[in-house]
This record gives C-alpha cells, sequence and structure tokens, in this order.
C-alpha cells in the first residue's frame, strides 16, 4: 500500500492543474472580454503615460 500512499499526491495535484488550466481556456473570451480588454487598454495607457518619479540627478 505505499506505492498508493506514493502516487496519491501527484495525482491530485495532476487533476487539480487539469482543472485550474480547464477554467482559464473556458473564461478566456466570452461576454467579459471586451470588459477585460478594455481594462487592460486603460491600465497600460495610465503606465505609458504617468511620470515616473524618477530624476538623473
Amino acid at each position: 500500500m505505499d506505492y498508493v500512499s506514493a502516487l496519491l499526491p501527484p495525482v491530485v495535484m495532476a487533476v487539480f492543474f487539469i482543472g485550474v488550466i480547464r477554467v482559464i481556456v473556458k473564461t478566456q473570451g466570452g461576454a467579459n472580454k471586451t470588459k477585460e480588454d478594455a481594462a487592460v487598454d486603460a491600465a497600460l495607457a495610465r503606465a505609458d503615460g504617468a511620470p515616473t518619479g524618477k530624476t538623473d540627478a
């Protein structure tokens, strides 16, 4: 029975990892894609236009 206890944690982690990947893939696109893209574009625009506050002195 040692082999069962040795294999159980990797199997559980693999199942969890597959579940996470499936959720990520399913949530790409869809109704929220436009809203998420707009939020990212706004954040990038703020980052590009914002002064860094650093000086060369």
